[in-house]
């Protein structure tokens, strides 16, 4: 008999609170502040913090770290604003760090 599954999911690693869909991985191959990250169209469950200016690879842009709204976990951060023409996609969209987050329903 089957089981029933529900959709893909990433956790946060410490509390396992729900934060993304796997649906909403836009990018793999992103680089985070302490090693590979994910590049997601949305996320839940998370608080964004205050803006500010940091100097990534890609370029100048204004971000956000987001945190497990649970225990407070630093995930990532959210691209409030890219100012490179070629980083625009980012805008809006979040970085989750493979070290923090974990698969469910796989």
């Amino acid at each position: 008999m089957a089981e029933m599954v529900g959709p893909r999911l990433y956790s946060c690693c410490n509390c396992r609170n729900q934060v993304a869909l796997h649906d909403d991985v836009i990018s793999k191959s992103f680089q985070g502040r302490n090693g590979r990250a994910f590049l997601f169209s949305h996320a839940m469950n998370i608080m964004v913090g205050p803006k500010e200016d940091r100097q990534l690879m890609t370029g100048l842009h204004t971000v956000a770290d987001v945190y497990c709204c649970d225990c407070r976990e630093v995930l990532g951060w959210k691209y409030e604003r890219a100012y490179e023409e070629t980083q625009k996609y980012k805008e809006g969209k979040f970085i989750l760090e493979k070290s923090k987050i974990v698969k469910e329903n796989w």
